[in-house]
């Protein structure tokens, strides 16, 4: 295994987590149904979209028996049904429902997996800067909402013991999301060139089995170019490189702090997004670990791939 630097992600992790506090006074994702994170949908706009998300995770080291309470899969797919509503000029309303299958394999233990209805987000967001220039737009925007524990919480081993709450597909906590997005067109004066910036944490309450998962961060930075482009817009293509940024703090379990269970990661890849004719488009994402911080426990992310199709459409003037 290559050796990781804890010196340097703790730099980052001090700076990211410095920017979150001043966006919000307080206190993961993959390529979403738009290019643009930081525009929300048109007034009077409605859209549909499905989203499947592989992970792939480090297994955890030293597993001897059984499978450790703070153990996440080691292979799981999330598919992710999306509906928004551009309610008002500037804001739109998202309502997300993941269904998700979770695998976990140590090698020292039977293999388990489960599938169910994992928890749902109710998300608003609000454009609060756009900005119009020869050169092209910038735009920034928030994003908020709780997570609903509508998922499943009772997946069980050959045995019919309960699986530990990382590896269930809902958490049994009702958690609070928080996002600021920035989105910046025509890069170095090339109207083609955009850079993109959603940063965005899940701030977790205490669960199921007593467990409060760690809370997540994650920095999602997508440079991409659009080589093709119609008249009307109605097809394009963009491609660029992305580099993420994901921190997971330790769980809880019983109010105790499971030490080394969180750690960073640190993935770089690619994401090309595709209209293929008017309000239809598809996308396909790719990222792969390149620095992960130790943990006795923490499972980093080793390789993430996703993609889907979006349908936009008019619901009302």
């Amino acid at each position: 295994m290559r050796t990781r630097n804890p010196y340097f992600f703790g730099r980052f992790a001090s700076v990211a987590l410095l920017f979150l506090s001043l966006l919000f006074a307080s206190a993961v994702k993959a390529q979403g149904p738009a290019p643009e994170t930081a525009p929300p949908l048109f007034p009077g706009g409605g859209l549909l979209s499905y989203n499947s998300i592989f992970t792939t995770r480090s297994p955890m080291p030293g597993v001897s028996s059984g499978i450790p309470a703070t153990a996440r899969p080691t292979f799981s797919h999330e598919g992710d049904f999306n509906f928004t509503w551009g309610f008002y000029r500037n804001f739109d309303l998202t309502v997300l429902v993941p269904v998700m299958t979770n695998h976990f394999d140590s090698g020292n233990v039977p293999s388990v997996e489960g599938t169910g209805l994992g928890d749902a987000q109710v998300l608003v967001k609000y454009r609060f800067y756009r900005r119009d220039s020869e050169r092209g737009t910038t735009q920034a925007s928030v994003a908020f909402g709780p997570k609903i524990p509508t998922g499943r919480t009772d997946l069980t081993d050959t045995s019919g013991k309960r699986l530990p709450a990382g590896l269930q597909p809902g958490s049994g906590s009702t958690d609070l999301f928080v996002a600021a997005n920035w989105t910046y067109t025509g890069l170095f004066n090339l109207r083609r060139l955009v850079a993109d910036e959603d940063f965005h944490s899940l701030i977790r309450s205490r669960g199921t089995q007593a467990t409060r998962l760690g809370s997540d961060i994650e920095s999602r930075f997508w440079l991409s170019y659009r080589p093709y482009e119609s008249k009307n817009v109605a097809r394009e293509w963009f491609i660029g490189p992305v580099l993420t940024w994901l921190h997971s703090q330790d769980d809880r379990i019983g109010g105790v702090r499971q030490n080394g269970s969180g750690g960073d990661v640190l993935l770089a890849g690619i994401t090309t997004y595709a209209g293929v004719r008017p309000g239809m488009h598809v996308w396909l994402g790719m990222d792969w670990d390149v620095a992960h911080s130790t943990g006795t426990t923490f499972m980093p992310v080793r390789r993430h791939i996703s993609f889907g199709i979006t349908q936009q459409f008019r619901m009302h003037r």
